[in-house]
């Protein structure tokens, strides 16, 4: 007997309904009409439902957003809504950053970096409380102004911090490229540069957190595709939505999140379609696998993940500060009192760790999560919820 196809859920339904008219502007992301069908779809799905759901993001920029426009606040008290490990900053363990400020410390050495990993304390110091006693610290837009920074300076070496996700990496790997095309030899890499995939898996795994869906980050996504996510879906039986950053992007992919778990479905879904692809970003992904190869990796909060780390291949190893110079870093020490571990594993919100918004600030962070404008805790001291 031929079997009857299964009928979609309502949810699957009127979500679909709405997206079948596609939006042009800006604008057209934050209507609060718009956002009041799909919460009222919610709010329906939220009585089907029979438990609390957790869905977790894992990109610091829908962090953001969601405490910016309070949508946490909007869903119904079965749908959980935690940020995971998608701060790059946040999850780069204090070891990285002391070895950092030993770099900066050699009269040679000039250290170029992104702006939000200026303030990230150490174990005992920052990069910027450094750079008032006197070391040559450089906020740089890109890595191309870096390798532009080694071309000016001849006689100083040049010290990259490559920090980041998927998103990032290929753009440092292009710059070692380019400055082994050029001929530079003063121009290197500290690599801290890590891979989102497999983390989701870690976490998935985590029987604490008990994960029933990820929005998955749409920057990442856009360089390595949907397909990176497909194991989550087919081994662990987790649904994902690929998801863009306005609250109308970020409402519809809950709403396909609730949709796969009241049909029993664990797939790859793609909201953010006008950006992202099923095969990513071929390009970016060919000129960071030339360059970086998986590697075990220390994530600071979630602790040694295996593969989900990128280290310099050997050809390029002329480049690698780590193995060019003997760094004398001090002993890594977390801060006392400080729970962005937690944080970044989606075990508790900002506000319970006891040093937020009392010792703990942005003016004076005392750990990562509070110093990134993609941290969970300066996201919540920011906007609140």
């Amino acid at each position: 007997m031929k079997k009857r196809p299964k009928k979609p859920c309502a949810c699957s339904v009127k979500c679909r309904k709405i997206r079948a008219h596609p939006l042009k502007y800006s604008k057209e992301f934050r209507d609060p009409k718009v956002a009041a069908r799909f919460l009222e779809i919610l709010a329906r799905a939220n009585d089907e439902l029979d438990r609390v759901k957790t869905l977790m993001e894992v990109c610091g920029t829908h962090t953001m957003a969601i405490h910016r426009h309070g949508l946490r606040s909007l869903l119904p008290d079965r749908i959980r809504l935690i940020s995971g490990p998608g701060c790059p900053v946040c999850v780069t363990p204090v070891d990285f950053v002391d070895k950092a400020v030993a770099l900066s410390r050699h009269k040679e050495i000039i250290i170029a970096t992104f702006g939000d990993m200026v303030r990230v304390p150490g174990s005992s110091t920052s990069l910027l409380k450094e750079k008032a006693k006197g070391i040559d610290l450089r906020i740089v837009y890109s890595p191309a102004d870096a390798v532009a920074l080694a071309v000016r300076n001849p006689h100083r070496r040049i010290v990259f911090l490559g920090v980041g996700f998927e998103t990032t990496a290929p753009t440092v790997a292009a710059s070692l490229l380019e400055a082994r095309d050029m001929g530079l030899k003063n121009y290197f890499l500290l690599c801290a540069h890590k891979t989102i995939p497999e983390a989701m898996d870690l976490l998935t795994r985590d029987p604490q957190l008990d994960i029933d869906g990820y929005l998955c980050p749409a920057h990442v996504s856009a360089v390595i595709g949907c397909r990176a996510y497909s194991h989550l879906a087919e081994d662990r039986r987790i649904p994902c939505v690929v998801t863009g950053f306005e609250p109308l992007d970020i409402l519809q992919g809950v709403t396909m999140l609730i949709s796969q778990i009241l049909g029993r479905r664990a797939e790859v879904e793609n909201q953010y379609s006008r950006f992202v692809r099923n095969e990513g970003n071929p390009k970016a992904l060919e000129i960071l696998h030339r360059v970086f190869e998986p590697c075990d990796v220390r994530w600071r909060g979630l602790g040694m993940i295996p593969g989900s780390g990128l280290r310099i291949r050997e050809e390029f190893s002329a480049f690698d500060i780590e193995k060019c110079l003997a760094i004398d870093a001090e002993p890594a020490r977390e801060p006392d009192g400080c729970r962005c571990g937690d944080v970044l594993k989606g075990k508790i919100g900002p506000k319970e760790c006891p040093l937020f918004g009392a010792v703990c600030t942005p003016e004076e962070p005392v750990g990562a999560c509070m110093v990134s404008n993609e941290g969970a805790c300066a996201a919540a001291y920011r906007y609140g919820g």
